[in-house]
């Protein structure tokens, strides 16, 4: 048989692009459409490259205002609001798992032209607001000489930072604006290969446990199932004692997590499985149950076998759990927050938003967009709502979004862009006390 070499297979990557892939399929929701699997030596692949805003500004509801609220960050990805108000922004980019496949050499290049010429900041920044106006007046440096930042946490005055090999803890001072006294490791985290890197972080509503989530270090176990240990998985950590164990597995790449304000469950928002085929398989979200398995790598959403897995293992299968709420298949959802009180009123009363980061594993782009999942009863019920767009414009993206936060006491969202490198606030513009312009 004859091998390509990688850049012949680049080229046919490319003109893959001009393919329709969208069969008019219902993604979202409790019972998402689920088409035949369509594995193929080149799967199909369009990548958004990067363009400038140009003085334009994303677009939000009637009723709304969005407005940058810091510029020139480092790829800023998650976010935290302190008690007195600041933001902290983690900013960094890891990774570098060696290639295994050409395939990956491909899928590599490709999703390089996605990305912002930006060297992540490895570090924190924050982001104060000295007299309500909304907007930053101190943008500065908090905890530089990171590795790589995620997931952050506030407990008991310490900030909880996960970076891509460990989770550490500062001691904080309410009003601080940096941090130089040397962190204390709460517990290493998994990070050989590290084909995920990225380690998402929430506290439990006591206090007492923190929750990591770890991404597989690989599409489909592609890498030996000895690659995947620690893989895949949510860890519970004891705070006190940083000792650690497997809260949930089987789930691929859980990139946010949070607690909802209602039952006080674990949710998470899950990156699922490439190259089945542009409509297969959504990425979801989902409460997280303790013990709970959730298909990776032998099964997707629920008991639908993946056939590439070798050995298959049936009796796994049978253990899956089908999640919640499905995003749309590769939209690549990568920050979760919840609304409390009256939330961001009308139908944004009661849900949860999801920053969805975009698709390169289809040619009909998805994701690129915040929405809104509608909730009732501390369950999600109904179709997601479009709530921030506007970030692709002639098949280029103006920005990616990555971590979102709702920030209660200000009645405001937040969004991490880590195209163009900004942190973007939505307000209601009712509760605005001067005339404000809305973006179109």
């Amino acid at each position: 048989m004859m091998r390509l070499a990688p850049v012949s297979l680049l080229l046919l990557a490319l003109a893959s692009g001009c393919s329709p892939s969208s069969q008019n399929l219902d993604q979202t929701g409790q019972s998402p459409d689920l088409p035949g699997q369509a594995d193929s030596l080149i799967p199909a692949i369009a990548i958004a490259p990067p363009a400038a805003w140009g003085g334009e500004l994303p677009t939000v509801p009637a009723g709304f205002r969005v407005v940058p609220i810091a510029k020139g960050l480092k790829i800023p990805r998650q976010m935290l609001v302190l008690p007195n108000g600041d933001v902290l922004v983690a900013e960094g980019s890891g990774g570098k798992a060696p290639k295994v496949r050409p395939k990956d050499i491909i899928a590599g290049l490709l999703k390089a032209r996605g990305k912002s010429p930006v060297k992540g900041g490895d570090r924190v920044t924050l982001l104060r607001d000295t007299n309500g106006d909304g907007q930053t007046d101190l943008q500065t440096t908090f905890i530089s000489g990171l590795d790589a930042p995620y997931g952050l946490a506030f407990v008991n005055g310490e900030i909880f930072v996960a970076n891509q090999g460990d989770l550490m803890r500062f001691a904080y001072t309410d009003g601080a604006t940096k941090i130089t006294a040397p962190g204390q490791k709460v517990t290493a985290l998994p990070a050989v290969i590290n084909h995920h890197w990225t380690k998402s972080l929430t506290a439990s509503p006591d206090g007492t446990k923190l929750y990591v989530g770890i991404g597989s270090n690989s599409n489909v176990a592609e890498r030996g199932m000895d690659a995947e240990e620690n893989r895949a998985v949510i860890w519970e950590i004891d705070r006190e004692s940083g000792s650690s164990r497997i809260f949930a597995s089987g789930i691929r790449n859980p990139t946010a997590l949070a607690i909802d304000p209602w039952t006080n469950r674990l949710w998470s928002v899950v990156n699922e499985r490439d190259e089945l085929g542009p409509e297969l398989v959504p990425d979801y979200l989902t409460s997280v149950r303790q013990g709970a398995f959730y298909g990776w790598p032998y099964s997707y959403y629920g008991q639908n076998v993946d056939p590439r897995v070798h050995p298959q293992k049936p009796d796994m299968v049978r253990k899956a759990i089908k999640p919640d709420y499905a995003l749309g298949s590769h939209v690549a959802a990568l920050g979760l927050t919840f609304v409390s009180g009256q939330g961001m009123g009308g139908k944004f009363r009661e849900g949860a938003f999801v920053g969805e980061h975009g698709s390169w594993n289809r040619n009909d782009r998805s994701g690129y967009k915040v929405v809104f999942v509608p909730f009732s009863g501390g369950r999600p019920s109904g179709k997601p709502i479009d709530f921030l767009t506007g970030f692709l414009a002639d098949g280029e993206a103006r920005g990616r979004p990555v971590g979102v936060l709702f920030d209660a006491p200000r009645n405001r969202l937040l969004v991490a862009d880590d195209v163009s490198n900004t942190v973007w606030s939505i307000t209601p513009l009712s509760a605005q006390t001067a005339p404000q312009v809305q973006s179109r």
